[in-house]
């Protein structure tokens, strides 16, 4: 109901689209409307079906196209046009993208284009062509926004702060000291360019270190709701083109994040890390200062990272070992506690002595 419903695809456009190849009797000008799961799914909808365990969905479902892969369509239930590809989820994700264009990118929020009336723009700010901007936003001294780019109701835009085209900055976020390059998306609350926590401890008080630095968050860049990144102390903060940043993220003072990185939600990165390029983190991951994760290198969930990590490895745990490594520590730790087990019963039943 939130977004704009296309005229559809017809099974001969989704087969157009996607480089699927139809099974014999394929219905090939019906007319696809939605996608949906299995177990939810209507005679307009799109499924697809990739795992076994699925099955008692798929024999229930009311769907009558359904993108799978060669070896699964053997399953396929009659009434049902099948559409074999390599990977069914990615050709589903294709065919959500052409059917939905609007869920790609914010909109909007007040539903029109130009300067909203309540909206605040400085007068030095400088705006290209058909850039939006939403009641209760604040632009200010020296800003620029490039063409296309929406500013959301309530966004702050700081002084001199440079935002690129076809940018979408959320509700209620705000950006200071930072530039921006294009088709960057940063979801509503997201604090960019704030100080970085830098203080000079002393026996009676810490001293506050000047954070003279910038935010430079490079192409085709996504941030989420809520999510922090600290402008840097004496150099700039990083963010690498293509980067997926999840919600509640926080990101410190002097941090290098390589390109096309991948950052799960409440992981955080200390001050002066370096994240090589497509390094994954999943959620609540931490990284300490000063470290250098290589290139690659993916971290599971958790992950408490506290030495260097080489190009191309894959770690886990508190703190984050090599993941056979950890995953050995975790079978050896329950065996003990098994073991034990026997003798804590008997040591009890003998008034604690062994």
């Amino acid at each position: 109901m939130f977004f704009k419903r296309s005229a559809g695809l017809t099974v001969s456009e989704i087969i157009s689209l996607t480089g699927a190849v139809p099974r014999p009797g394929a219905a090939l000008e019906r007319r696809i409307t939605d996608v949906a799961p299995l177990d939810n799914a209507g005679p307009r909808d799109l499924i697809f079906f990739d795992k076994i365990k699925f099955l008692p969905e798929l024999a229930a479902t009311q769907a009558t196209v359904c993108l799978t892969s060669e070896r699964m369509a053997a399953h396929m239930p009659s009434g049902i046009s099948a559409l074999c590809c390599a990977d069914p989820y990615r050709a589903f994700i294709v065919v959500a993208r052409a059917l939905f264009p609007d869920s790609m990118r914010p909109s909007s929020l007040f539903e029109l284009s130009g300067i909203a009336p309540g909206a605040h723009v400085h007068p030095s700010a400088r705006l290209e062509s058909d850039v939006t901007i939403d009641p209760g936003a604040v632009i200010g001294p020296r800003a620029e926004i490039g063409a296309r780019s929406i500013i959301a109701a309530g966004a702050t835009i700081g002084p001199e702060v440079r935002i690129g085209r076809d940018c979408t900055i959320g509700a209620g976020a705000a950006i200071v000291h930072a530039l921006i390059g294009d088709r960057v998306i940063i979801h509503s609350g997201a604090r960019i360019g704030q100080d970085g926590y830098g203080y000079m401890t002393g026996l009676k008080s810490q001293e506050k270190i000047p954070q003279l630095g910038r935010v430079i968050i490079q192409d085709d860049v996504e941030i989420g709701t809520n999510t922090t990144i600290d402008r840097g102390s004496i150099r700039d903060t990083m963010i690498g083109e293509g980067c997926k940043i999840d919600n509640l993220v926080q990101i410190g003072h002097n941090v290098q994040i390589g390109r096309h990185c991948i950052l799960a939600g409440q992981a955080g990165v200390a001050g002066s890390a370096t994240l090589g390029d497509y390094v994954t983190c999943g959620g609540k991951v931490g990284i300490s200062d000063h470290l250098t994760v290589g290139e690659g290198a993916v971290l599971a969930g958790g992950s408490a990272v506290i030495t260097d990590v080489p190009p191309g490895a894959r770690l886990g745990g508190h703190p984050a070992l090599p993941v056979r490594e950890w995953m050995r520590g975790v079978v050896a730790l329950r065996s003990l506690a098994r073991r034990m087990q026997p003798t804590q019963s008997r040591g009890t039943r003998d008034g604690g002595k062994e």
